[in-house]
């Protein structure tokens, strides 16, 4: 997590949680807890990037959690002052403006939008975006530094085995059952009474907006399908043409601004949209989603095809990386030949327990190169598909070992060997750059240190 990232979180949390604080004449509200080369830390710089913590990892608040938080901000302006030295790190002007756009964008997804930051924060987003310029700047240098310190190291086989070692037999954690697994989706069709039936609805609402009955944020407050958007009315704010469904898109990139689009339909079912800005390929825009009702659907098309598939592979009259690309509904898996792998980490081997009942009900009983009959299952996205499963691998319950965990004590040691590189390396920078801490920091270490003796 990085410094800005916490302090961004500290003034969301600040804005949406609702704090008094009591002054009192002996009361200090904050102080000077730091000097790093010619800057100072405050008090409430790591007070916030201490709640960031806390937010994001579940963690209880500890005063060594807060002693370790002022080391890594101190670490973090050691590597800026030393990034700024080295000549071949260049931070260019373009970088600083794409990191800021993307952050505060980030804080008016978690607010409602930019009125309504602009609104809680009594500046505009222009003045929010100089306000956090030089440290957005401050962090992308920090890093260029860091990573060019760590880009070239490696966890080879033996620092593998030696972090395996470190750790008792007896204490060797217990990996549950893992599988690798491919799939071919076919979503069910829709019928056209479902189809009317969404139409109806959402031409109803577009007709009310289009008269005045009422705003499209008020309708798609009260009638939109999108989770994501319906509470912010709809509201979508910097969002990449390129990581819209192409259908959605194509509209999106032909619609004037602030004129209510025709109804058009995609993968996840009606919609009409309203384009509010746009810069370059990146766009703000409200939309109303009318699903499909998916109780009148019909699912024999696809449990169909999904056997025709199924006995073309058996028979070895094609393979079934090929017919995932060619005819599974889900682009993800398609573009990887129809591999399942976790969204959060791209890992391929996953765990049982994990996948939900839908697909432990498939997988059970299958064989490694087994595929099953087509069976229901929920997609990462939430809508209801069927498919056809190959299990490619089983990982049944074991202890942690080389030969079945491999990458993922690799990793473990990679970070490990990463950690004891930067803390070394961390110790030289110091020795050139003036460090000295005062109030808090300083009242912290003395009491550290009389409790030791």
């Amino acid at each position: 997590m990085t410094i800005t990232s916490c302090r961004l979180i500290l003034l969301v949390s600040l804005v949406l949680t609702p704090m008094v604080v009591h002054a009192q004449d002996d009361t200090v509200l904050d102080e000077i807890v730091a000097v790093v080369g010619s800057d100072i830390i405050l008090a409430s710089d790591v007070d916030g990037f201490v709640l960031g913590i806390m937010n994001q990892q579940k963690m209880p608040y500890t005063q060594d959690l807060w002693d370790r938080a002022l080391q890594q901000i101190i670490d973090e302006q050691v590597l800026v002052i030393h990034a700024k030295r080295d000549t071949n790190i260049v931070v260019g002007d373009q970088q600083v403006e794409q990191m800021l756009d993307s952050r505060v964008s980030q804080m008016a997804r978690r607010m409602g939008g930019e009125a309504r930051l602009e609104a809680l924060y009594g500046k505009s987003v222009l003045e929010l975006k100089d306000e956090f310029r030089e440290e957005i700047r401050n962090q992308a240098l920090s890093e260029q530094m860091r990573n060019q310190k760590l880009r070239n190291v490696r966890a080879t086989p033996s620092d593998v085995e030696a972090w395996l070692s470190q750790i008792p037999p007896d204490s060797l954690p217990t990996m549950p059952d893992m599988v690798r697994i491919s799939h071919i989706v076919a979503l069910p069709e829709i019928t056209d009474d479902a189809r009317e039936e969404a139409m109806e609805i959402l031409s109803t609402i577009r007709d009310t907006v289009l008269a005045g009955g009422a705003t499209m944020e008020e309708m798609a407050e009260l009638f939109s399908d999108d989770p994501g958007s319906a509470p912010n009315g709809g509201l979508y704010e910097d969002m990449a043409l390129s990581d819209l469904v192409p259908e959605f898109a194509a509209v999106a990139a032909r619609s004037p601004i602030g004129v209510y689009s025709p109804i058009f339909e995609t993968q996840f079912g009606l919609h009409f949209l309203r384009i509010n800005a746009r810069r370059g390929d990146r766009i703000d825009y409200n939309h109303i989603l009318i699903e499909f009702d998916e109780s009148d659907s019909d699912a024999e098309p696809a449990i169909e095809l999904l056997s025709t598939l199924r006995d073309s592979i058996l028979a070895g009259k094609a393979t079934f990386e090929k017919l995932a690309r060619e005819f599974s509904d889900e682009e993800a898996s398609r573009s990887r030949a129809g591999a399942v792998i976790d969204p959060n980490t791209g890992e391929k081997i996953l765990f049982v327990e994990a996948l939900g009942p839908m697909w432990q009900a498939t997988l059970a009983g299958l064989e490694e190169g087994d595929i099953s009959e087509p069976r229901e299952v929920t997609l990462q996205d939430g809508r209801r598909a069927y498919h056809i499963v190959r299990l490619e691998e089983r990982i049944p319950e074991h202890t942690v070992s080389l030969e079945t965990d491999y990458a993922l004590i690799e990793r473990r040691a990679l970070q490990d060997k990463q950690d004891r590189i930067m803390r070394e390396w961390m110790k030289q920078l110091k020795e050139t750059v003036y460090i000295e801490l005062r109030g808090r920091a300083l009242r912290n270490t003395t009491a550290a240190n009389t409790s030791t003796n």
